[in-house]
């Protein structure tokens, strides 16, 4: 039976959504073709109709979960300058993001799986962290285009390490702590008393 180009367009915007997930939640190595087409309610069998490899998946769906995060960011941004770095402060660095990989950052949860992998999955992984990092430097204090660059390279940095080590330790106290010491140290940030 011949699928309509609507339907196969529809098809693999599930894959690419349920990819984004799966692989943000149980990483790179974590999730097979078979098991991820199941959790589309798609065959495996379509899989090689819409990519090439798992590795083209992975760098489409990190790519759109990016996507995403960068929509909503420049969401704050429009809603105003005075306010939007608080909000991405609050929206990055919080428990909920920590807990919850699958809807979180691509980066902080695919960084050492792209790593590893081929130019087109480090590919999307750098033109999504690139657009977050240009929203932060839009942000940044001063008229020094330069100093807000590096400002908003080592903020971007600061969070995603922040996520990183959260999720990593196994002692809860320290995790909430660690969030709120980045929040803290972030230039724009209301955390500061």
């Amino acid at each position: 039976m011949k699928v309509s180009r609507e339907q196969v367009a529809l098809n693999r915007e599930r894959i690419v959504e349920t990819a984004a997930r799966l692989f943000r939640e149980k990483g790179y190595d974590g999730i097979g073709v078979a098991d991820l087409m199941k959790s589309a309610g798609l065959t495996h069998g379509g899989f090689y109709g819409h990519f090439e490899s798992k590795e083209d998946l992975l760098a489409e769906a990190a790519a759109h979960a990016l996507k995403k995060s960068v929509d909503r960011w420049d969401g704050y941004l429009a809603e105003g300058r005075d306010t939007a770095l608080e909000k991405i402060y609050n929206g990055y660095l919080n428990e909920q993001h920590r807990d919850h990989p699958e809807l979180g950052c691509a980066v902080t949860a695919l960084g050492p799986d792209v790593a590893r992998l081929g130019p087109k999955a480090r590919h999307a992984l750098t033109a999504g962290a690139r657009s977050q990092m240009a929203i932060l430097e839009q942000l940044m204090p001063g008229e020094d285009a330069e100093r807000q660059r590096k400002q908003a390279l080592a903020n971007y940095a600061a969070m995603v390490g922040a996520i990183v080590l959260a999720r990593a330790v196994d002692d809860e106290a320290l995790s909430r702590e660690v969030l709120e010491a980045v929040k803290y140290t972030l230039p724009g940030s209301s955390s500061k008393s």
